[in-house]
């Protein structure tokens, strides 16, 4: 990776992620994670303050930049939470078949190049009836925030990790054969709207999938 990539961006991303009414969304869906939990993109350990240690067995983190791994020591110092590091891309999450209970994903799932390997990598590991909670930022229902999301998501890209402004997050996930069972749309105030609506909420892993 670039200088760009692993010295700067990750601090770009970690401010981006921490905005205080990004981080009350997270306070709202963090807590909900039960058992053993794979977090995908665990970047910089944001979600760690918000684990409830009586409900986890433990967290693998699974994030592949270096810089944010190393960003991330601060907060792995003060997890309330065990935590082992997976380096590996989501495309390739070097766990065995139904392995955990929670799959937890913020503000990741626009990034990742293969987003429908990398989904069904987690329905892989996941136990049947498992959880995936999502937080994740995409496509506006409003055409004319849609027509620029789709018109800058290619210069953004270069420049934001690979983020797309464009995914809509609840149709790849349901795509994937998970079934949404919650699910919130929302604008993040004083943030820009191709960057700020917000798909939150939760789906399972059919028992015969």
């Amino acid at each position: 990776m670039s200088f760009y990539e692993e010295r700067i961006l990750p601090h770009l991303i970690d401010r981006a992620c921490s905005v205080g009414q990004v981080m009350k969304l997270r306070q709202q869906i963090v807590p909900e994670a039960r058992g053993v939990i794979l977090e995908v993109g665990m970047g910089s350990g944001i979600n760690l303050q918000f684990y409830k240690p009586e409900s986890v067995e433990l967290v693998y983190g699974l994030e592949p930049s270096e810089g944010m791994r190393r960003k991330a020591a601060a907060n792995l110092e003060r997890s309330p939470v065990e935590v082992k590091w997976l380096d590996l891309p989501g495309e390739k999450i070097p766990l065995v078949d139904e392995s955990v209970d929670t799959v937890l994903l913020t503000f990741t799932l626009c990034t990742i190049p293969d987003w429908n390997a990398a989904l069904q990598q987690m329905k892989r590991v996941l136990k049947p009836g498992g959880i995936l909670l999502f937080l994740e930022h995409g496509e506006s229902p409003d055409a004319s925030t849609q027509k620029w999301q789709h018109r800058i998501t290619p210069g953004w890209r270069k420049i934001a990790g690979g983020c797309h402004l464009n995914r809509h997050i609840a149709d790849l996930i349901s795509s994937a054969g998970f079934e949404i069972t919650e699910l919130e749309n929302l604008y993040v105030p004083k943030t820009p709207r191709i960057a700020g609506y917000i798909y939150k909420g939760r789906a399972t892993k059919p028992t015969n999938a």
